[in-house]
């Protein structure tokens, strides 16, 4: 049972002001209370957690079962968190991240904020499409294309296969890095066609993670076969009997680096023109 104890009144010292006031005096010195900031629309959040959870199931061929026993969690929650039903703690979100094998951080979006840079940049393995969708990309975007191996070579000097030839891999990794840092000085808005490598050298890629938007554009290994064949390159081929089943076992190893970009989209299934509405509608660019 709760007493209603009446408080008495304050006293009011004498010669002080009891409440009432004349003409111009003061009414309130009180400071002004902190300005409301704006609601987070948490359910829009949530759907972008969920597609990215099931972005990197997918990509990483996880399936539903194998990732919830993986993190520790319940089909039906995992289910309910791609649908944008669950609100996953930091806890759960950080043991989904740990089993997709990325960044708690990256399930967010960019420091979990929807981000507004204007260079995109493709990544894929060869024969994925980049040189194909990005020209149509940037022009719809009114923007400049760059090819990130054209400017390795302007840097070097040298063709791709001259730097591989006569310096090897590692230096190609340095020109890679200087002629990213090039290409990102030259401004914010750009669509950027990467080399399929640059996902195996850390610290490029996650420069490039952070300052582009980045669209993985991927196939089955096939596809990317026959892409290269329609292409008139034979080089993957020479000398190389296997070289399909290399192909599919570079891409295997590769897939989970390729699927840590903000988006992935099968360029199987879409045509060039399908694959420019998709990037533009999802990263409302």
């Amino acid at each position: 049972m709760r007493l209603g104890i009446r408080q008495p009144p304050p006293t009011t010292p004498p010669g002080s002001l009891s409440g009432a006031h004349g003409p111009g005096e003061n009414r309130s010195h009180r400071p002004p209370g902190p300005r409301t900031a704006p609601l987070l629309d948490t359910q829009d959040l949530l759907r972008s957690v969920g597609r990215r959870i099931r972005e990197r199931r997918e990509a990483g061929g996880h399936s539903l079962a194998g990732l919830a026993r993986e993190a520790g969690v319940s089909r039906r929650y995992l289910t309910d968190a791609e649908a944008g039903r669950a609100n996953p703690s930091v806890l759960v979100l950080a043991q989904l991240a740990r089993a997709l094998g990325c960044a708690p951080a990256e399930l967010l979006g960019r420091d979990g904020l929807r981000r507004t840079s204007e260079r995109i940049a493709l990544i894929g393995l060869r024969g994925a499409g980049k040189s194909t969708i990005g020209p149509k990309l940037a022009l719809a975007r009114e923007v400049p294309f760059i090819e990130l191996d054209q400017r390795i070579e302007e840097l070097a000097g040298l063709s791709l296969g001259e730097i591989f030839d006569l310096h090897g891999s590692a230096a190609y990794a340095r020109f890679e890095a200087e002629a990213l840092e090039d290409v990102l000085a030259q401004g914010d808005r750009m669509v950027i066609a990467t080399g399929g490598s640059i996902v195996t050298h850390p610290k490029t890629y996650e420069r490039l993670l952070a300052t582009c938007r980045t669209v993985w554009l991927r196939a089955p290994g096939d596809v990317h076969y026959a892409r290269v064949l329609g292409q008139g390159d034979r080089r993957p081929m020479k000398n190389r009997p296997r070289a399909m089943d290399e192909l599919e076992t570079l891409l295997e190893a590769r897939l989970p680096l390729y699927a840590r970009a903000e988006l992935a989209l099968d360029t199987e299934r879409l045509d060039p023109d399908g694959v420019v509405a998709a990037v533009e509608s999802a990263l409302e660019v």
